[in-house]
């Protein structure tokens, strides 16, 4: 019986120890994944990260932006919105093992750029003028590409203090192929006369030209981690 009772204690003081044990480590250091809440010129997104290890952090994430704009294109004025739609996948490599970082990845998603007009004076359409009334309503889009590598350099301290929450900051490129671009005219007198559609398809041509520098799409990026 007192043979008994002392391994029962024996083993009680042993569970105690390692519960204490773990205690200790979990005070040291969390888990390897975090969640984090972001907001820069990507629009607004959620993330979460897995370490690998002192060096190498996956991420994954979900963001949308949706802007409104002004922009001229061959002295037309429009009216644009913005509106990108995103899932990204990146690598984050710590080389000094801190909070240090450069960032490579893709974001993959619908992104794209509505321009609408309803011109009030003549305007020059792919090299000939038209009236108002021979317009009607233009509506064009900028369709850049569904996937658009990422470089950067960043900081990001969430594996690298023992707290929970954590910062992160990001500047980057994300590199976009050559649009696609299509513009369209209702309401015209002439909206579906060949003539002004081949004129169209001309500006259209032309706004793709002045619109290659959205391919290289500025990546700024802030946000909140936790650590679980």
């Amino acid at each position: 019986m007192i043979r008994a009772l002392l391994i029962v204690l024996s083993l009680s003081s042993a569970l105690t120890a390692l519960a204490a044990g773990s205690a200790e480590a979990q005070g040291r250091g969390r888990s390897p994944i975090t969640a984090a809440l972001n907001l820069g010129t990507p629009g607004v997104g959620v993330e979460a990260q897995l370490s690998l290890g002192p060096v190498f952090v996956l991420r994954g994430g979900l963001d949308t932006l949706g802007v409104q704009f002004d922009q001229s294109y061959s002295d037309v004025d429009y009216t644009g919105r913005f509106d990108f739609d995103t899932v990204s996948a990146f690598v984050d490599l710590h080389p000094f093992a801190n909070a240090f970082l450069i960032s490579g990845g893709v974001y993959v998603g619908d992104r794209t750029i509505d321009l609408n007009t309803t011109p009030d004076a003549p305007v020059e359409l792919g090299g000939a003028t038209f009236t108002p009334a021979q317009v009607g309503t233009l509506s064009g889009r900028i369709k850049l590409s569904d996937t658009a590598p990422f470089l950067g350099l960043g900081y990001d301290d969430s594996f690298y203090r023992d707290r929970r929450w954590g910062f992160r900051g990001i500047v980057g490129v994300a590199y976009s192929a050559e649009p696609q671009v299509a513009l369209d005219s209702t309401g015209g007198t002439l909206s579906n006369d060949p003539t002004l559609r081949a004129r169209l398809d001309q500006e259209a041509a032309d706004i793709r030209e002045d619109a290659r520098d959205r391919g290289l799409f500025p990546v700024v990026q802030l946000g909140a981690t936790v650590r679980f």
